[in-house]
């Protein structure tokens, strides 16, 4: 049989005759998949049997297809739900918006292709016309009522909230309409003047500052069901035809009822419609059909499936099902379907039937992964490409990114073979070069023998699979000073310090008349139901208590010196404590460390070879630590990131910078699992340099620990990774130049301590997820400096985490979701003589799955190879113990399901929730739980507050929380902790570091100047943000609260574009409390204590410690003795009557410049 080009793949013309395609080998069938679409003036349907694969071909056939095409955006796949059939909670809402927008698309396109897996492809969606008559157009200029907007907006299923961050969300204030449609990447402002629109503006949701102005924006449904009044209606009578009504507040039909939509909702969407289509139906009828994989063998499997849990779940009466049969295809009409289009079918496996089989001209290409342990490592590759060049074929190497393609063009030019790069393979293929270089998503090489041409991936080359990204928008992230100040918004009652009177409730804000002024106070109450009235303008007084128990805080009397008595006890103990503090920070300051000296081509051609695209954060991170390793000081760097965010390449980019100059490197970590799973990673990275990495751990025996030890002392090994042996006395490394403490939060007190030791002159780096509350605040108060990279990697969502009582329904179903969709499980049972136990119950309850047990009492050797097994998918769940916790990353294992969850602690339960999530699927924690009465108040807290911070980037947010629910004891040793209870946490770091800055500049540190005091301005003016400005009371807190925190006129500036950009223009009373702080800063430079002034003039009273020259002020009342006199030794009269705000703002401006003239 004649064998065909890819180039030129064969297609058939009827329905009647089936093509096969066969001996498509490596990424080949996506090449010739494109060449399909290219010459089909309709529409092709591609169907893969699992998701996975569908994913894959998207990026392969995109690329092939070349950029420039003009159906090039056509060529989509359309995402799963990724749900089981029945399940009881929604889709993402990403997932939603990304399947609205393809649905949105179909219906007008003309070429390209859809992609979809088979068990999506079964599921009856919305009918065609839905998405076109729901979607809203909105273009600049448009007459628009905004409230009938904000009405249509709630029918289609937006939510309104205070502040837009996700899909499907709206927000509105005044004139100004926040919104965020489905189906769009970024939320969008809509500013209107009137009725008319004024401006559509993008923003940016972490930031809520606006980009540049579009012209319109198209506006989809929020969900795939209509919540309009005539959809709940059809709703009500398609269910009551069906089922009982049931009349429980809870069920499913009374929230529908009221518009809302319980999780789970989407398998009910054949209730919204007269009737429902499926996927063929958004397809012209000429479409081609491609087809991936066992597609039979894969229906039956998801039929089985679907009956099953159908059985499982029918008789739950808030819920009744609908029968299998409305909500899915049937096989046979599948198979119907499939008959009446052209058919193409693809990589069949074997032993299954190839009906008009094709035979195409390609090769696998084996055997080329570099050995990087031999001493050539690329002598196969060499040996293909002198082969292939005598045979007159040509090469194309494909990497996956610009940093990678250089890595391999150096690497191809060192074996004598230099290529030059092309942009695209089209380019490739329309030139002569022989050897050519080129970036592409591909990941199978192949041979193509019709063309001559070799395609070779870096993934086979490097012998390691580099991970695909898909990519999403990096988002700035929030500064680490914000992250720690504004810890979480108040709630009523909670406890808060006022830095004159002491630990008292917050009772909201209240606005009052003073003397004809409407101002807004924060009211807070004291012992015997006194109430204290604070200004909003000097909110910075005030600070959240976070000293332990919340409702432990004391609760102080106004009037009575109880509180300043406790402030004096703590300020004489802090410093004491910031004497010690210096003395650590003078040692280090002052002790010559090492300045490495940085190879920058060497170092350049390091970080080109990091497969990844850095975050932003870890950028500054990785920059942070190379110009400290470049000072003379040594470094004490702490790298605070979530688990999976990229701090290991933190520490890699650190040892290369030590090791290229001839330093060596310690790494500590605190399991011997982690310490060999760092050994690999080490290995991999450095593979292409001349560096000795070695390990000590239990898996050594005596005799090979005393060789690596030797070879240690005498300079030979250039990094050491190991566990606390490490720290032991014995090891005299020869050149020690910098240690990497990893999982800080692991090591005890005694290895703290030998660490500390080092610090005087070894550079230090410590990687941690959950800093401990000690380390935490050191690096609060500039002892030890923070890196935080709170930025996810592309495409993580955040790990949806359910806190729920014991039961095996709940098991199951949490198996079955994720073994289903290919993936792997935790199970975490923290007991070893129960553990077996636990393992066969989980096998009796869920037979489809295959169970093995890891706990750390085993024999290492059996450890190592289980954990091997589980991460080479042998096994699809894993019971173990928290030997899990530190470590070894499967990237398939996407649901931990941990039991009695009330007995780990925060940190614990944030790291173990960490090790699922590495992929870009939806990930699940389980947090089993006994009867909530059984359960202690702390165990609670703890799971309500994992529970809460479900955001990626939180285990930083998680540490400053647990200094509140365990108190902040261990802060610096057991004497601090009493002052700390008494008050409170953040008045305690900021009397610390008041206190370190004097006695930096050698001035006693007094208890006045610890507490720094605000000066006061009275201007007898309204300023205040309004409640119809900004209504929600948590937002105008905290906005109070920057406002009085700005130091600058910068500051100031800043907060006023934003609020202009978030609110609308500035009210008067707004612009009069920016005013007023600006006056505040600039008194308080000139050391002024308080200005007074009312519409007959005023007072300005000076400070002990005042800028102002006598001389100035004598000036002064000289020039103007009408206007000004003295009034004792500190306070300056103003006798100016001066009616109207804006010129009592100018005049105390004016006078301020004056006395500042010439200080």
């Amino acid at each position: 049989m004649t064998k065909v080009s890819v180039f030129n793949p064969p297609y058939t013309d009827s329905p009647q005759k089936d093509i096969s395609w066969t001996d498509l080998n490596g990424s080949s069938p996506a090449l010739a998949l494109a060449k399909v679409i290219d010459r089909t003036p309709g529409r092709v349907l591609v169907v893969t049997a699992d998701a996975n694969q569908a994913h894959r071909l998207e990026q392969e056939v995109r690329y092939f297809a070349g950029e420039h095409t003009d159906y090039h955006d056509d060529i989509t796949v359309f995402p799963d739900w990724e749900t089981l059939p029945y399940d009881t909670f929604s889709p993402h809402q990403d997932i939603i918006s990304e399947r609205l927008s393809v649905l949105a698309r179909l219906a007008q396109a003309r070429r390209g292709a859809l992609i979809v897996s088979l068990n999506t492809l079964l599921q009856r969606i919305a009918p065609v016309e839905f998405v076109q008559s729901q979607s809203l157009n909105l273009t600049v200029n448009q007459q628009l009522d905004a409230l009938a907007l904000r009405e249509q907006l709630e029918r289609n299923g937006y939510r309104a909230v205070e502040q837009v961050m996700e899909h499907g969300e709206f927000s509105s204030r005044g004139s100004i309409l926040d919104l965020f449609p489905m189906g769009s990447t970024t939320p969008y402002r809509i500013d209107f003047f009137d009725n008319e629109i004024d401006s559509i503006r993008p923003f940016d949701p972490e930031t809520q500052r606006s980009l540049t102005p579009v012209e319109s924006v198209k506006l989809l449904p929020a969900h795939e069901f209509p919540l309009t009044k005539a959809g709940i209606e059809h709703f009500r009578s398609a269910f009551r035809e069906r089922f009982e009504i049931s009349h429980e507040r809870e069920s499913l039909y009374q929230q529908v009822s009221k518009g809302q939509t319980p999780g789970g909702i989407e398998y009910y969407l054949p209730l919204f419609f007269e009737q429902t289509a499926t996927l063929f139906d958004y397809l012209p009828n000429d479409a081609l059909l491609v087809t991936f994989g066992d597609i039979q063998g894969t229906l039956e499997k998801l039929w089985i499936d679907i009956n099953h849990r159908y059985e499982q779940r029918r008789y739950d009466q808030q819920k009744p099902l609908l029968h299998p049969n409305e909500i899915f295809m049937l096989a046979e009409q599948v198979h119907s379907r499939f008959k009446q289009m052209r058919r193409i079918r693809a990589a069949i496996p074997s032993g299954k039937p190839t009906p008009g089989a094709v035979s195409f001209n390609t090769a696998p290409v084996t055997d080329i992964a570099a050995e990087h342990q031999n001493k050539q490592p690329f002598a196969k590759l060499k040996q293909l490409i002198s082969t292939a060049i005598d045979q007159g074929q040509r090469l194309l190497f494909v990497t996956e990114s610009a940093g990678r393609k250089e890595a391999l063009h150096d690497i191809l030019g060192r074996i004598g073979y230099p290529a030059p790069s092309v942009v695209h393979f089209s380019d490739f293929e329309q030139s002569n070069e022989p050897l050519a270089l080129t970036v592409g998503p591909i990941i199978n090489s192949v041979h193509l023998k019709s063309e001559n041409i070799y395609l070779i991936t870096e993934t086979e080359l490097m012998g390691n699979r580099v991970s695909q990204r898909r990519r999403r928008e990096q988002k700035p992230t929030q500064s680490s000073d914000a992250l720690i100040r504004n810890l979480a918004e108040l709630k009523i009652g909670q406890p808060v310090v006022h830095i004159d009177h002491g630990v008292g409730r917050y009772q909201g804000l209240t606005t009052l008349d003073a003397g004809n002024v409407t101002t807004e106070f924060v009211t807070i109450e004291y012992a015997q139901q006194s109430k204290l009235y604070v200004p909003v303008a000097s909110l910075d007084v005030l600070s959240r208590y976070s000293g332990g128990e919340e409702n432990h805080a004391p609760l102080h009397k106004l009037g009575n010196d109880s509180w300043e008595k406790a402030k004096k006890r703590a300020a004489e103990k802090i410093r004491d404590v910031a004497a010690e503090l210096l003395d650590v920070y003078a040692k280090r300051a002052s002790n010559e460390g090492y300045g490495f000296t940085i190879d920058a081509d060497d170092y350049q051609r390091f970080a080109d070879s990091f497969p990844f695209e850095e975050t932003t954060d870890q950028l500054t991170a990785i920059n942070a630590v190379v110009q400290d390793m470049a000072a003379p000081h040594p470094m004490d760097r702490l790298v605070c990131g979530d688990v999976g965010f990229g701090k290991t390449e933190v520490a890699m980019r650190a040892a290369f910078i030590a090791v290229n100059d001839s330093r060596q490197v310690m790494v500590l970590v605190p399991t011997t699992l982690l310490a060999q799973q760092h050994y690999d990673n080490f290995k991999d990275r450095f593979a292409d340099w001349p560096v000795r990495i070695e390990v000590l751990s239990r898996f050594k025996t005596a005799k090979q620990s005393k060789q690596i030890i030797a070879d240690t002392e005498s300079g030979q090994v250039d990094i050491l990774i190991g566990t606390h042996k490490l720290l032991q006395g014995d090891i005299n490394a020869k050149a020690l130049g910098l240690l990497i403490v990893d999982e800080e939060h692991r090591f005890g007190v005694r290895q703290k301590e030998a660490i500390k030791r080092l610090r005087a002159n070894v550079d230090i780096l410590t990687l941690t997820a959950t800093p401990i509350p000690r380390t935490l605040n050191m690096a609060m108060n500039n002892i030890r400096d923070l890196s935080i990279i709170a930025t996810p990697p592309a495409r993580r969502l955040a790990v949806k985490t359910f806190v729920r009582e014991h039961d095996n329904a709940t098991i199951r179903e949490a198996i079955l979701r994720e073994t289903l969709r290919g993936g792997q499980v935790y199970f975490l049972h923290n007991n070893v003589d129960t553990i077996e136990k636990t393992a066969r119950e989980i096998e009796a309850l869920v037979p489809e799955a295959s169970v093995t047990i890891a706990h750390g009492q085993m024999r290492e050797r059996e450890l190592e190879r289980i954990m091997s097994d589980f991460y080479h998918q042998r096994f699809n769940v894993l019971v173990c113990t928290t030997i899990i916790e530190t470590g070894i990353d499967v990237p398939s294992a996407n649901t931990i399901i941990i039991d009695r969850a009330d007995h780990l602690g925060l940190a614990q339960l944030h790291q173990l929730r960490g090790r699922v999530g590495r992929s870009h699927h939806q990930a699940y924690a389980y947090l089993l739980t006994p009867h909530p009465k059984r359960m202690t108040k702390d165990a609670l807290k703890r799971l309500e507050a994992i529970a809460q911070l479900e955001d990626l980037g939180a285990g930083f947010m998680l540490a400053t929380h647990d200094l509140e629910i365990r108190g902040a004891g261990e802060l610096l040793g057991d004497d601090q902790s009493g002052q700390i209870e008494s008050i409170g946490f953040t008045l305690y770091t900021d009397m610390l570091e008041q206190a370190v800055e004097s006695l930096k500049n050698g001035q006693e540190p007094t208890l006045e100047g610890l507490t720094r005091n605000r000066a006061e301005i009275d201007l007898r003016i309204p300023a205040l943000l309004p409640d119809d400005y900004i209504a929600d009371v948590n937002i105008r807190l905290n906005i109070y609260k920057r406002i009085a925190g700005c130091n600058n006129d910068e500051q100031l500036e800043d907060i006023q574009v934003e609020l202009i950009d978030r609110f609308g223009l500035l009210p008067q009373a707004s612009k009069n409390l920016i005013a007023q702080t600006r006056i505040r800063n600039h008194s308080e430079a000139l050391g002024i204590r308080k200005i007074d002034m009312g519409n007959q003039g005023g007072t300005i009273e000076f400070g002990e410690t005042t800028k102002v020259k006598p001389e100035t002020i004598i000036g002064l009342i000289q020039k103007c003795p009408n206007h000004y006199r003295l009034e004792g030794p500190t306070k300056l009269r103003v006798t100016q009557s001066i009616e109207d705000t804006q010129s009592r703002l100018e005049l105390i401006q004016s006078l301020l410049d004056e006395l500042a003239s010439d200080k």
